[in-house]
Formats: C-alpha cells, structure tokens, sequence
C-alpha cells in the first residue's frame, strides 16, 4: 500500500503534518493554513485582531462613564477618554483602510495632579468598563534589575496575574505607574552612589513602554536561569504614568517669566495659579528630573485640579459607588436606616482637606467615625441614626430615632 501524500505539495502525511482525505485527493495541514492565508490574510492566527477584537466606545461615551464615578476633572476625563478611545482603535482597527500601511504610533498618557484627586480612579473605571485587565505599581518601590526591590518587569507580571494568564488578554490591558515623580533624577534626595530608584528606573521603565518583547517570570520574582518565562509583546500595552509634581508650578512661573508677572496680575490672581499646571510643557517636566526619552513617549498630558470643599461632599455622595451610598447599603441590610446631615458632609470634606489626603482620605476619616456605630449596628434594627457635625468632631453622639409608623 503506497504511503499518503499531499496531492498539493507531495508532502507525507506525519505526526505533525496530518492529511485531510477527499475523493482520491489528499491535503496536508500546512496547504490548509497556507490556503487560508491566501484567502483572509492573517486574521485566523491566534492572537490576530479577529480574535482580541473589542467593542470601541466613543471618547463621548466613556467620558460619561468616568462622570459616574469620577467628580469634577473634566478636561482630563476628556482627555484620558480620547486617549483611551485612540489607543484600542490603534489596536483593533488601524489596519481597515485598505492599501493604507501607515502605521499609528502607541499612545501613553502622563496624569498630573495632587494625591487623592482621581488619577488611579480614573484608569481602574474605564478598565473595569472595558473588561481590560489593569496593573497598578508604585514607581518608588521599583528599581534596576540586579538591585534589592521590585524589578520593573515584575508590573508585567502582575498584568498577566490579573489576566488569569492569558498572555493575549494581557497584552491588551493597561499598567498604571503611581508616584512617577518621586523617581525624578533630580529630586532632593539624590545620592552620590548608583541610582537604583531614579534615572535608572526611568531608563528601565522606558524599554517596557515603548514597546518590545519581554520576557518574564509567570510567578513573579527575581530571574534565575533555570526557571521558565513567558514572553509578552508590550506593544500594544496603554501605560499611564502619574504623580502629584509638587514643585512643578515653581519651574512653569520661571519660565513664563514675565508673562506671569508683568501687566494683568492682579486680575489673574489665583485663577492663574490653579489653571497654572494645565500650562506645562515637556521642558518642564524635563527641568523637574523625568528623562527626555521618557517624556516622548507619554503623549498626552492630563492635568487634574485640586479638589474642593463642594468637590469632596459631591465625592461621598454622588458616584454610583460613593462612600455614603455604601454605608446606607450596610446599615440597610440590618434594617436600619442612615442619614447624614448637610452640615457633616461638609465637616467630613474639611476634615480631609485639613489632612491634605485628598478623596483618599475620606473613606479613612469615615471608618473612624462609623466603627463605634457599626459595632452596635446589630442591635438597632428598626431604628434611624442620623450623623450630625457633632458626630464628626467628637463632641457628640449620633441621634438614635424610632421612625414613627404610619396609622392606617
């Protein structure tokens, strides 16, 4: 019996070359895909557009659902939203214009904006809403390979972590890089032995963000030779990179010179100082200690305000996940209800603006206040506690009420 071959390119059939059969006529594995090929381009391979591919939404739409969970900031959530908007296009849908082989460069996003203003919310919401997975660190924990730390890489393998390791899902995702200011090469605590946590760090995040094939150890930690690693393209990987800048104003008054205080000042005032971010140029950041390099890759520049007295009552009450939404959903559930008056609301948002913590702070400051009322919770079914200024200065006790029930 004469051995089966592959009437298109006389291959025998093997193991790793299987045979489909037809009427007298055999095709091997390889003429399959290769056909394929030829008729619909790469999209059967696995990890191809066909099979990542996603739904886009508008920048329109996803600016409003950052306004459900994110006060205020609404030029960087129009911002963050078209750079979001841009970057999946980039991904799924640059290659539809047919005979068009420009290609469109990745785009990162640099956030600047005081601590507890929005910055994580914002990247967590829009990855929550995309089904992307999202890796959050912390610059000032990294540092160079070779040095006791976090190795930079270690981000990507916390990404692929979140992705339940899938490689494909992983490289689509988003990495989130927090306190990106502390690792400045000219910040004031630069020490005359090796930088292991500024310049360093900076040139090493560089490699991973502007796009290249790493490799990296599924589990985590440091690399040995013996071990296995899995291969992740960051190419199409959105980083964000964000920090507080404390000082960076200082360095744009200097160079706008006179055009800060020459004629009009006392017209301008203290509009311009808050607006005074919204003005920083590469050079700025420059000046400030980030490489040159670094900066080229972070495109889009989304500066968030501080936030204000009115901003943080807003913050607890008004997101559809907002802290006090929370709490009344706890006491509800022991059949109490919960009821702050206006005027702790705003004793709460002094409080946290006294601690300079931000919309960080506030879930902080609420623990405090709510974990005496909680401990008792179970033993007032029935009842409505209400919060009064009293309750958040510690001068007095919540009312306790019996709601009246109404008479048939």
């Amino acid at each position: 019996m004469s051995k089966k071959v592959c009437s298109f390119c006389n291959a025998p059939e093997s193991v790793d070359n299987r045979l489909l059969a037809g009427e007298d006529i055999y095709i091997c594995e390889n003429c399959v895909v290769s056909a394929y090929k030829i008729f619909f381009g790469d999209e059967g391979e696995e990890g191809s557009e066909t099979e990542l591919d996603m739904e886009l939404f508008t920048p329109k739409e996803l600016k409003k659902v950052l306004d459900e969970y994110v006060i205020g900031q609404d030029e960087a959530k129009k911002v963050f939203a078209v750079s979001v908007y841009n970057h999946y296009k980039r991904i799924f849908k640059q290659h539809k214009i047919a005979g068009d082989d420009t290609e469109i460069q990745k785009s990162n996003v640099l956030f600047i904006g005081p601590t507890g203003s929005g910055k994580t919310l914002m990247a967590q919401t829009l990855a929550k809403f995309l089904d992307v997975p999202i890796a959050i660190a912390d610059a000032t924990s990294l540092t160079e390979a070779g040095y006791v730390g976090e190795d930079v890489e270690n981000i990507l393998t916390r990404l692929l972590q979140v992705a339940d390791n899938d490689i494909k899902k992983a490289e689509q995702g988003i990495v989130f890089i927090d306190e990106i200011d502390k690792i400045a090469r000219l910040g004031e605590n630069r020490s005359i032995t090796r930088d292991v946590s500024g310049e360093g760090v900076q040139q090493a995040l560089l490699k991973i963000i502007e796009g290249s094939q790493v490799n990296i150890s599924p589990k985590g930690g440091r690399k040995h030779p013996n071990q296995e690693f899995a291969q992740i393209d960051t190419s199409n990987i959105m980083f964000i990179c964000g920090g507080a800048f404390d000082g960076l104003e200082d360095i744009i008054k200097k160079r706008l010179g006179s055009n800060v205080l020459g004629f009009g000042q006392d017209k301008r005032g203290k509009k311009e100082e808050a607006d005074l971010l919204s003005l920083v140029e590469p050079d700025d950041l420059v000046h400030y200690g980030l490489i040159p390099e670094l900066i080229g890759r972070l495109h889009s520049v989304a500066t968030l305000k501080q936030l204000s007295k009115e901003d943080m009552v807003r913050i607890l009450t008004e997101p559809k996940n907002s802290i006090i939404k929370q709490y009344k959903k706890l006491f509800a559930i022991d059949d109490v209800i919960l009821t702050f008056e206006d005027e702790a609301l705003l004793a709460i948002a002094e409080l946290a603006l006294k601690r300079k913590t931000g919309a960080r702070g506030l879930r902080t400051i609420m623990e405090e206040i709510m974990v005496d009322i909680m401990y008792e919770l179970p033993e007032l079914a029935g009842y409505e506690v209400i919060i009064t200024k009293g309750v958040i200065s510690k001068e007095a006790k919540p009312v306790y009420r019996k709601p009246q029930k109404k008479s048939a």
